[in-house]
């Protein structure tokens, strides 16, 4: 099925959900919750004064849970299943369309009382951090779907966070024809739909297209009332509503690397109409800069760079985003070698697979990327600056690095790999038992 309530139970019959009793208020208390339940390797449920519905997060904040969405066993099976995804012709064949008020009710409410939450001090209002925009790509006759901050502006509607693309593409060419542009956001919708919109494949092709792939099942559409937008008819929460040319400070907000994002002047959504499913909704909540934010940030960031160095080297064992590189900034690809020259490679197709990498350690079969004390082990005995270090100069990376120079940054590789023919000096002990 495709809820988000049915992948809660699930892992609540497993034990892995932290079910709060006390309502929270929507100023910092769930974010203490959600920190908790992260270091538990739990979900949390709560409900938050005054608001409805019922909260969820850290939903997928482990990749075992992922994998188990995905049916997979392993790292690399899942990798394989997301870059198939974006490869295959869908066709119209990917959903079955259902009826929209077989699912869902109005929501008996205005968007004020949804639990929007205010994460940190500073803040610059209470956020909804799990919501899917879809808007339709008229140009191409297509949809996109889109992972966005909305920040709550009380009596006019939500501010949105829009980077420059897809979604950015479609409102600049309805501006420029001087209409708004019609939206649906979904809120609490499967993880594999959530996943989907993370992924960015090419303009024109419709993440939820993505969803079927992964989930091996077609996906049930329902189109909205007012607009027609498709919405996977699992969703706990639909908005109706239309991104204005009015724009108002959006900001400051907790980005990815666990540091505040700038104020901005963003578009302005006012909101026409609100649904709530009729089965059990769940408000999903994801916490800034936690690990749930991280895995659907940087996941097929890891599936691309696991696609691209697997074609310049004999072997890749595993691919790491690291937490310290808030799973975005900093990755550590472990390898096997024919010759020397391909942990350079190795660097190079990595960098070239995701664009705002900043550093990568490249370390044999040996080392753990899951262990930080391995890596720096690897680096303090098999790495030399002279030979294995890899300085690119102003290369274009990140703006969430706040190091750079408006995305400019200098990335750094480093081999920190044996040398082929020396390989016995660098050999780990092993007891024979």
């Amino acid at each position: 099925m495709w809820y988000i309530s049915d992948v809660v139970r699930r892992l609540e019959e497993e034990g892995k959900v932290l079910n709060l009793k006390k309502p929270l208020k929507d100023v910092y208390e769930p974010t203490k919750w959600l920190l908790e339940s992260d270091k538990l390797g739990k979900a949390v449920r709560f409900d938050v004064e005054g608001k409805k519905p019922s909260c969820v997060g850290n939903v997928i904040a482990r990749r075992e849970t992922l994998y188990e969405i995905l049916n997979v066993k392993g790292d690399f099976e899942a990798y394989e299943k997301l870059i198939a995804s974006m490869s295959v012709k869908h066709g119209d064949s990917w959903y079955v369309e259902e009826n929209f008020w077989e699912h869902y009710v109005r929501y008996e409410g205005s968007f004020e009382d949804l639990p929007a939450i205010k994460f940190f001090e500073r803040d610059g209002g209470k956020y909804i951090t799990s919501s899917v925009v879809i808007a339709e790509a008229s140009d191409v006759k297509s949809y996109n779907a889109s992972v966005h901050r909305l920040m709550l502006v009380p009596g006019k509607g939500f501010a949105i966070r829009i980077v420059p693309r897809h979604l950015y593409r479609i409102y600049e060419f309805n501006r420029g024809l001087g209409r708004e542009t019609p939206i649906a956001i979904a809120i609490g919708t499967h993880p594999l739909a959530l996943l989907s919109a993370s992924i960015s494949p090419p303009y024109g092709v419709f993440e939820f297209a993505l969803a079927s792939y992964l989930a091996s099942s077609k996906v049930p559409i329902v189109k909205t009332p007012m607009y027609g937008l498709p919405v996977v008819a699992g969703t706990s929460v639909v908005i109706e509503g239309r991104i204005t040319e009015e724009f108002v400070d959006e900001g400051p907000f907790v980005d990815l690397l666990s540091l505040y994002d700038v104020v901005r002047k963003q578009p302005l959504i006012k909101v026409d109409s609100i649904y709530v499913n009729k089965e059990e909704p769940l408000f999903h909540v994801i916490l800034p800069g936690g690990s749930e934010h991280k895995i659907l940030m940087g996941f097929s960031r890891e599936a691309f760079i696991w696609d691209a160095v697997r074609k310049v080297v004999p072997k890749v064992v595993k691919v790491r985003l690291t937490n310290g590189g808030g799973g975005w900034l900093h990755a550590v690809v472990s390898i096997e070698k024919n010759h020397d020259g391909d942990s350079k490679n190795a660097i190079m197709a990595a960098f070239a697979a995701h664009q705002s990498l900043k550093h990568v350690v490249v370390v044999d079969s040996d080392v753990d990327p899951d262990s930080p004390e391995e890596v720096e082990w690897a680096i303090a005995t098999r790495f030399q600056a002279s030979k294995g270090l890899i300085v690119i100069k102003d290369a274009r990376g990140s703006t969430l690095d706040p190091s750079s120079s408006d995305g400019l940054t200098d990335k750094v590789g480093i081999d920190a790999t044996t040398p082929t023919k020396e390989r016995i000096k660098y050999l780990k002990p092993k007891v024979p038992l």
